[in-house]
């Protein structure tokens, strides 16, 4: 008898310790109507000669392309001139052949989904045939850079906010615990959403927001600064969102910021039900990519 009273309570104590897990990791579920994942545009250069020994290699006396190709990894489709290729490294006096050291992607560049499990891609060429202008010794390398700036977007789904005016009321749902929300695929991730209150029936939510990426961040239309910024909106018009202070623009600390939005007026009186709410993050994206090329000195 003790033994069965033992194994009873063993497992009653088990499945509180699975429930309790359970609640502490809604918020890990971060798929749901997304595939996910932390990338935006994965740019590579293509091959610039014959690989040798993990550098690519030509003669002082070949041409070579120069093309760097775009993939779209993240679930945003990017339009047109979305994205700007900025070739950098030698001195240009050192090159012929390069058409333009600056180029934009010229069609849509689609997200990755079901029916385009890899993104999308474009290749960008600066050059059919590049050829190296000044004399070689020897052997010379180059190191060529391609800094990829492009304008994208994350979106984030909370689906169920609980609206209650009155937190005794312990039907329906909880107002003061973690929220299960589904993100986008993009370098800007949410690593949590709260729901809490900011008095009687205002419902408040705070959104911690952070660039996963190795990338720099701006605002779009702006340059890229010291600070970096981003600008968002919520779907719903009865909330207000602000970030230290200022209005739908966060302001990135150590790649991190926090967004609080919470409703314009309190609830009415018994109030009780669940909303989805949707949350769109702003803004452009900067990564810089390299490819080394080594350059044999020919054979008269």
């Amino acid at each position: 008898m003790k033994n069965k009273i033992l194994l009873v309570s063993i497992l009653l104590i088990s499945i509180l310790l699975i429930t309790s897990c359970k609640q502490r990791d809604k918020t890990l579920d971060t798929k749901g109507a997304f595939v996910g994942g932390t990338q935006g545009v994965a740019a590579s250069f293509e091959p610039l000669g014959v690989e040798e020994e993990g550098v690519y290699s030509i003669f002082d006396t070949e041409s070579f392309p120069i093309e760097v190709t775009l993939q779209n990894k993240g679930e945003y489709d990017l339009q047109p001139n979305d994205v700007t290729v900025e070739l950098l490294g030698p001195a240009q006096s050192e090159f012929n052949g390069i058409s333009s050291y600056v180029l934009k992607n010229q069609g849509v560049i689609e997200k990755i989904s079901d029916l385009v499990p890899t993104g999308g891609e474009e290749v960008v060429t600066f050059g059919d045939e590049v050829g190296y202008t000044s004399p070689v010794r020897g052997l010379t390398e180059r190191t060529w850079f391609a800094n990829i700036d492009y304008n994208y977007e994350t979106i984030v789904i909370v689906p169920e906010v609980c609206l209650k005016e009155d937190l005794r009321d312990t039907r329906v749902c909880t107002v003061q615990e973690n929220k299960q929300f589904s993100v986008s695929g993009a370098p800007i991730q949410v690593s949590s959403v709260i729901e809490d209150t900011a008095g009687k029936g205002i419902m408040a939510l705070k959104i911690k927001i952070k660039n996963v990426g190795s990338g720099k961040v701006a605002k779009q239309g702006d340059n890229f600064g010291v600070t970096e910024r981003l600008t968002y909106s919520l779907d719903d018009l009865d909330w207000e969102c602000k970030s230290g202070g200022k209005e739908n623009e966060a302001r990135l600390i150590n790649k991190e910021a926090e967004i609080v939005c919470k409703l314009k007026t309190a609830l009415p009186t018994g109030t009780i039900s669940t909303k989805q709410i949707t949350l769109t993050l702003e803004y452009k994206y900067r990564d810089i990519i390299q490819e080394k090329l080594r350059i044999k000195e020919s054979a008269n």
